[in-house]
């Protein structure tokens, strides 16, 4: 019987030879490694969590506050008074400055440029303190505490007219936060489930063309549909379901872009990356139950520039103070899509990562 013919490897010159049966080994060895290697990073980033979150929030102390004197008529000297008083309190809570106006002060407060002004009315038992709660409950409550107090030692008390009230269906302002962390996790999400259906880095400039296009229509569905849900579904924030519904699309699609392109480049390690930016510093930094006031200094500076921060941000200039300062948030959203986009397509179709970074 004659024997079978076998082909011969075209990068090993010589005489043919049976071919061997591939391999079914699993090395034991490595794999424990690169599972001991997953479960440590996950145990990291749980503990980043935890420490990210507890640090921001479980000492608010509020930081150079800015707040409004205004003088009564002939009242000048008292009220400077007042004002060097005031930042002279321990821990530096407030930045006091004299208004040259009530109605100037006024303007401040309404438009979100100060947290508080204190009208001082000394021909009446009380002053009157101007806040505007849709600023941000936390920054308004630690100025009033503040304030209230330093008008107490002097045998007086004070009247509150809140200029920016909170909207009946937003309780303590927190609807914002949740509607951008709800964005946020659809976000990174999407991508991640795109990585693993069609893989993590896209095989050419084409393919990741077309996975970023991909983002437009799922961005405009996430943005419109958690306006829908916040606006006519619950009545939480109503009256702005255009404008939240732009903005949401901005959040959505710069941080899946941002995902899509740290995956390309890390693989499974850009999940983590995207989590540790946008989870474990971006929501607790953004705004939501503290505000950056009342935070400490890392998570006060970083907050601004994180798409989730810069989002509650967006969501607040909208809701309640006619979208006055969108320009920041907007211009950070932008960034982040850019870096996202741009790092996608020079990422994608350049072969193989480092086998540190491929194992799984």
């Amino acid at each position: 019987m004659t024997a079978p013919r076998t082909s011969q490897d075209p990068e090993r010159p010589g005489p043919a030879t049976s071919a061997a049966p591939p391999s079914l080994a699993i090395d034991p060895r490595g794999s424990m490694i690169r599972a001991v290697a997953w479960v440590l990073g996950v145990l990291l980033l749980q503990f980043a969590f935890i420490f990210s979150y507890v640090a921001a929030f479980h000492d608010p102390t509020p930081h150079q506050l800015e707040v409004k004197v205004v003088a009564p008529p002939g009242g000048s000297s008292q009220a400077q008074q007042l004002v060097d008083e005031l930042n002279r309190l321990s821990g530096d809570p407030l930045d006091a400055s004299l208004a040259d106006s009530e109605s100037e002060a006024r303007e401040d407060v309404r438009d979100g440029d100060e947290v508080a002004a204190l009208v001082l009315r000394p021909d009446q038992s009380s002053d009157l303190l101007l806040v505007a709660s849709g600023g941000g409950t936390s920054l308004e409550e630690a100025a009033t505490e503040a304030l209230t107090k330093v008008v107490a030692e002097q045998q007086r008390t004070v009247e509150k007219e809140d200029l920016v009230p909170l909207q009946s269906g937003d309780a303590r302002g927190l609807t914002g936060f949740y509607l951008v962390v709800g964005w946020a996790v659809g976000a990174y999400l999407f991508p991640t489930v795109v990585a693993l259906a069609r893989g993590d880095r896209p095989r050419s400039v084409r393919i990741a063309a077309l996975r970023l296009a991909a983002l437009v229509p799922y961005a405009l569905a996430s943005g419109f549909g958690g306006a829908l849900i916040v606006g006519p579904l619950l009545d939480a924030q109503t009256g702005h379901l255009w404008q939240l519904g732009l903005l949401g699309t901005a959040v959505s699609f710069s941080i899946a872009a941002l995902a899509i392109g740290l995956e390309a480049l890390f693989g499974v390690i850009g999940i983590g990356v995207t989590l540790l930016l946008i989870v474990i510093i971006g929501n607790p930094s953004a705004g939501g139950a503290f505000q950056a006031g009342v935070m400490p200094t890392f998570w006060r500076v970083v907050g601004d520039w994180i798409p989730t921060g810069a989002g509650v941000d967006g969501v607040r200039q909208i809701v309640y103070f006619d979208s006055d300062a969108m320009t920041r948030p907007l211009l950070v959203l932008a960034a982040y899509a850019v870096a996202g986009i741009v790092l996608t397509l020079l990422v994608s179709g350049r072969g193989r990562r480092p086998e540190l970074l491929m194992s799984a």
